[in-house]
């Protein structure tokens, strides 16, 4: 029993990088536990009721964003508008809603990325946060087209590029059956690449190897459905899969792990 957390998740390093076999861990306050193995087994969890600001540690009846109490969705640097936007990030210049936090993360090497989950999708991360980034969006395949010293710049070639591109993951379409199709992605890449301002031109990567990634599933659901656990608290049946930050149950229900972060949670018939 614990807080739940966004799935720790990455390649599993018994496999070659190069079969992007992706490996799952649960995390609810002290504990771990590795769900790859569960997946085409019973796993039953349960909302205690409680719930906790993921940021500051206090007790809350009602959540803002993913996990914060409102005054650190108000001012904790996780929470700021440069998450989802960013284009707006102003590490490079020392400000920030905490300079400090801004330098560690975001005053960092980051790169622009093509992701296949269905579709193709523009999107940003640090570097570090490759293959994970990847992982949580349910990316079937992905490549790097850029890498940038600090943040800002990045979200600025995402912008040059939306209007081609989405920058959202269609979740219902990311839990169907998807086959990458890196024809499309690197044609995409091109496509990308050809639209990049000239002062944007030099951050570009038009060789980079796209990485495809493997999910422990066993039968995707055809419909499914979201589960919100204020609403429906216990959740139990054969685990079908997972993918994204989803855990997909035989009977169609899904729970958006990330989505719960905060929450507490007992897991049962384990």
């Amino acid at each position: 029993m614990g807080m739940l957390v966004k799935m720790r998740a990455g390649f599993d390093p018994a496999r070659p990088v190069e079969e992007g076999a992706v490996r799952y861990a649960l995390r609810f306050g002290t504990h771990e536990l590795d769900m790859t193995p569960l997946v085409g087994r019973p796993f039953a969890l349960r909302f205690t009721g409680q719930m906790t600001c993921v940021s500051c540690g206090r007790g809350v009846k009602k959540f803002f964003g993913q996990g914060f109490c409102y005054p650190c969705f108000r001012d904790a640097p996780e929470a700021a508008e440069c998450i989802v936007r960013p284009e707006l990030c102003r590490a490079h210049l020392g400000e920030g809603r905490d300079p400090q936090w801004e330098r560690e993360h975001h005053d960092t090497e980051h790169v622009v990325y093509l992701s296949f989950t269905g579709g193709i999708k523009v999107g940003v991360t640090r570097a570090t946060q490759v293959p994970v980034r990847w992982i949580d969006q349910g990316a079937v395949a992905a490549v790097r087209i850029a890498r940038t010293p600090y943040r800002q710049l990045a979200g600025a070639i995402e912008v040059a590029l939306k209007a081609q591109f989405d920058d959202r993951t269609n979740w219902r379409a990311m839990l169907k059956p998807v086959r990458p199709d890196i024809d499309a992605l690197l044609a995409a890449r091109d496509k990308a690449l050809s639209l990049l301002p000239e002062e944007l031109q030099a951050h570009a990567l038009p060789a980079e190897a796209p990485q495809l990634l493997h999910y422990p599933h066993d039968v995707l659901p055809p419909k499914v459905a979201s589960i919100n656990l204020e609403k429906e608290p216990e959740v139990a049946g054969t685990l079908a899969g997972i993918k994204g930050q989803y855990l997909v149950w035989a009977d169609g229900r899904v729970l958006n792990v990330r989505n719960h972060s905060g929450f507490h949670i007992a897991v049962e018939d384990v």
